[in-house]
């Protein structure tokens, strides 16, 4: 056996394992992120207040319509009951009746824009409501089956490491330090596979001693170019 096949293997290993730290890091920062679900309740808490306002107004107005019905039926009453006699007392009875009915027009109108408004603001909330429902139970399935596929992963990781330690054991302590020193210098990638007498990952074309040595029990070959240790199966 080669002394680059070792590493090669152990290399195929690292990157299995690479790539599902990734995925599990992935599903950890999606779990994590709750973005979509914190705007939605900030818009739901933003139309608790705007609804609470509507309904507030709209008691308000709906108050005041009425005092002020109250207030005209007293005066009407004043008017028409016989109470007042003074010309001038009947007459400023009679102007007021007058400017609370025209007041109390303007009021009604208010009001029923008041409730008009209260009345779409219920809609409003039990929209944002029944969104932030639905988008709560699409993201606890999604967290449910990310949940079960990072359980998953946890199992192959640790399946890996034990394969990872068995693969190490055979290979030289020497050429392991090599092989981690090269795996940090270049992008997790220590070992490249010689395809076409080229270097599989730079292209570079290798002579024919450059791949014998590559095929060595005892040796390891590096890539001119890329300076990765090169495998030759």
């Amino acid at each position: 056996m080669s002394a680059s096949l070792g590493l090669f293997r152990l290399q195929q290993i690292d990157r299995q394992i690479d790539h599902i730290n990734s995925q599990i890091d992935s599903i950890r920062q999606t779990l994590e992120n709750d973005t979509e679900l914190r705007e939605l309740m900030n818009q739901l808490e933003i139309e608790q207040t705007k609804n609470h306002q509507a309904g507030r107004e709209y008691k308000n107005i709906e108050a005041e319509v009425q005092a002020l019905k109250i207030k005209i039926e007293y005066a009407e009453s004043s008017l028409y009951g016989g109470k007042v006699q003074n010309p001038k007392e009947l007459l400023d009875l009679q102007k007021e009746v007058a400017s609370l009915k025209k007041h109390i027009v303007t009021l009604e109108e208010s009001e029923l824009e008041a409730m008009i408004n209260a009345e779409n603001s219920d809609k409003d909330l039990q929209s944002a409501k029944t969104k932030l429902e639905l988008i709560k139970a699409r993201l606890n399935n999604e967290y449910k089956n990310l949940s079960s596929n990072k359980s998953a992963l946890t199992e192959k990781l640790e399946r890996l490491a034990v394969e990872r330690d068995a693969t190490q054991v055979p290979i030289d302590r020497s050429l392991l330090i090599t092989y981690e020193g090269l795996k940090q210098q270049k992008r997790g990638v220590a070992v490249a596979e010689i395809s076409d007498n080229t270097c599989a990952l730079c292209g570079t074309t290798l002579n024919a001693a450059l791949q014998q040595t590559a095929r060595s029990q005892n040796q390891l070959a590096y890539c001119s170019s890329c300076g990765r240790i090169l495998y030759s199966n």
